[in-house]
């Protein structure tokens, strides 16, 4: 059984603290732009940018889009102008960094016997920081950053770790991997509780404590303990539950995110290939995505505004694609015009009240149901077709 691991960077992997190297790194940028932006401004604007980052749930932006919506505007110049100034940062200055960091010795051995036991690696680190930054990060940690499946960063990502969606969006992009998944970092509130909502399992790595149970850090203790404790865990256990309120609404903000994150590179010819003559190809799967999310998804929603308990009607999608010829429309499109279907989808959900998650209704296929668990087939379609266009585009590289 193959265990997904989700590791955090900063003081999971690489002794960081924030609290001293955010000031610098801040300061750092603001003195080698000086000669382009006055320092003053420079902290306003940064400032800013992170705060928007921090609070955007907008999966048609990726958190540098959200950033430079306000970083640029409040330095009064234009995206492009910095550019070379801010390679020359990265390249140059951000390395010199690296002393107020510090390897952890347990972080190469554990990642080391971790992928010496076939584990799928990503490293779910904060990702507020361009690309050049958190790789820099992970070389300081003894790591090559190729080596792992995926490292977030804000040039591809669109939520911070402070909402369940990151996670979503961290599996969704992983191809929404079957069996067990465990996050495992140090911040409760970043890397936990986000994790939890999402229905994941947790190690909260704290070294000041021994291996134990606690009320909402699940396990926890230091990299070597985790070492110990996987190996006596029945890593079934570790199997993720998405049918919580807070997981579904996660797992619907994610997955225009995720389709964002696999399709940012692709070819116009890559849209239409298929990997056998009887399968879909990519394209076919997301008009299918953004008819059903139109035609029935956002029909089933205003149902509940009904009184009593609403019939969901589900009728046969299979004939779309022969009828409507998808296999001859625009990949890029077609997209956009799902992430937009899916906003008004959210729009929807959010408008019901919290009393209604629970309001029975019939379903055509499920028979009898209710909001929540008509909005989870909804979260489980979305993973179904996640997992599809993984396989498409990997089977293609």
């Amino acid at each position: 059984m193959t265990l997904t691991l989700l590791l955090d960077l900063d003081d999971t992997l690489l002794n960081t603290n924030l609290e001293a190297f955010i000031p610098a790194y801040f300061q750092a940028l603001a003195k080698d732009l000086a000669p382009h932006i006055a320092p003053e401004i420079m902290f306003r604007a940064l400032i800013a940018g992170t705060s928007l980052m921090n609070e955007s749930e907008d999966f048609s932006q990726t958190l540098e889009d959200v950033f430079a919506s306000v970083f640029y505007p409040q330095l009064n110049v234009s995206k492009g102008k910095l550019d070379a100034a801010i390679d020359h940062f990265y390249d140059n200055v951000f390395p010199t960094l690296e002393n107020l960091t510090s390897k952890k010795p347990q972080a190469k051995p554990f990642v080391d016997w971790a992928f010496s036991q076939g584990y799928r690696i990503a490293i779910a680190t904060d990702p507020l920081l361009p690309r050049k930054a958190t790789y820099h990060r992970l070389r300081w940690a003894g790591f090559d950053p190729e080596q792992f499946e995926l490292v977030s960063t804000f040039d591809h990502f669109h939520f911070s770790k402070t909402h369940p969606a990151y996670y979503a969006e961290v599996l969704g992009r992983m191809g929404w991997p079957d069996g067990p998944v465990l996050m495992v970092g140090n911040d409760m509130d970043r890397d936990i509780i986000p994790a939890q909502k999402l229905g994941l399992s947790t190690y909260h790595i704290d070294e000041e404590s021994a291996s134990q149970r606690g009320p909402e850090a699940g396990v926890r203790g230091n990299l070597q303990t985790l070492r110990l404790w996987l190996e006596s865990t029945n890593l079934s256990t570790l199997t993720p539950s998405f049918k919580s309120k807070d997981s579904v609404l996660a797992v619907l903000l994610s997955t225009p995110a995720a389709l964002r994150g696999l399709t940012r590179r692709l070819d116009p010819l890559d849209w239409s290939i298929k990997s056998a003559p009887e399968d879909w190809a990519l394209i076919q799967l997301i008009c299918h995505l953004r008819d059903t999310e139109r035609e029935i998804h956002h029909v089933q929603i205003k149902l509940f505004d009904q009184q009593g308990e609403p019939f969901m009607p589900r009728p046969d999608t299979s004939v779309w694609d022969s009828q409507r010829d998808y296999l001859h429309e625009d990949g890029a499109t077609a997209l956009c015009e799902f992430v937009q279907a899916r906003k008004e989808t959210i729009e929807l959900i959010r408008n019901i009240p919290p009393e209604k998650w629970g309001q029975k209704a019939r379903h055509a296929i499920f028979g009898p149901t209710n909001f929540l668990e008509v909005t989870g087939f909804m979260a489980d379609h979305d993973r179904l077709h996640i997992q599809q266009a993984w396989r498409l585009l990997h089977q293609a590289s």
